[in-house]
């Protein structure tokens, strides 16, 4: 049940057949030289669409701004701060819980650590204010990443390599430019530094070689397979 194609009446109606929700997060961020700045956004969406397309569920409108840290510097990125991410995640449970949904997974295709730390943050406001709801937060990229393993190849592959390449070669095959180079960069340890892109200039961390269509579209199937495995036992999930 995809929100951004309901009339009223059907989202009352699904209602009757589902009180569960994805609220999918995404960034706009550079991605390489190759992928598009909305790449993370693109294959969440994707892959919460093509799970309620197999089990009912409702689908919110993706949201494609999240927090932007490692990648603040490089051409394209746009971030919000953590506080404005944190008051949107807030408002968006708080009004699909006044719209009668109770059972809220939000999941993110952007993998930031501070920006899933942001998520699950607001998810422990949101189970502490709301008694009678059940909450998730997924890290979509290392969902797909386990259900994935026998067929990825490249360890430690992350941001624009060789997951992220293939699932866009298979969902959005025009918007694939090229490629990149393999690049694994180096932080330094404990350390924040101003200049991130001195550290990580192709914006890659992985290696988008090893990509290909095939293995993006077998990727995709499994995780909305899985997505909708992990919807099932949710929905019956009962807390100690």
């Amino acid at each position: 049940m995809i929100i951004t194609d309901m009339t009223m009446p059907e989202f009352s109606a699904g209602l009757e057949q589902s009180r569960t929700i994805f609220l999918p997060f995404g960034s706009t961020e550079e991605h390489g030289e190759h992928l598009p700045l909305d790449t993370d956004t693109m294959q969440v969406y994707a892959s919460v669409k093509a799970a309620a397309a197999i089990y009912p569920v409702f689908v919110a409108p993706q949201v494609h701004y999240g927090i932007c840290r490692s990648t603040s510097e490089h051409p394209g990125t746009v971030g919000i701060s953590p506080d404005t991410f944190r008051a949107l995640v807030r408002d968006l449970v708080k009004g699909y819980y006044k719209q009668g949904l109770r059972n809220f997974i939000l999941i993110s295709g952007h993998a930031g650590k501070t920006h899933i730390g942001a998520l699950i943050e607001v998810g422990e406001e949101m189970l502490a204010a709301f008694p009678d709801i059940s909450l998730a937060v997924i890290n979509e990229y290392d969902f797909c990443f386990r259900v994935g393993r026998e067929i990825i190849e490249v360890e430690g592959d992350s941001h624009a390599g060789e997951v992220e390449t293939a699932r866009i070669q298979y969902l959005f095959p025009e918007l694939v430019k090229g490629t990149s180079a393999r690049e694994f960069p180096e932080f330094p340890d404990y350390i924040l530094v101003r200049n991130k892109k001195a550290y990580w200039s192709g914006g890659v961390w992985g290696d988008p070689a090893f990509a290909s269509k095939e293995k993006g579209k077998n990727l995709c199937r499994l995780t909305a397979e899985a997505l909708v495995d992990f919807v099932k036992e949710f929905e019956t999930f009962v807390e100690r």
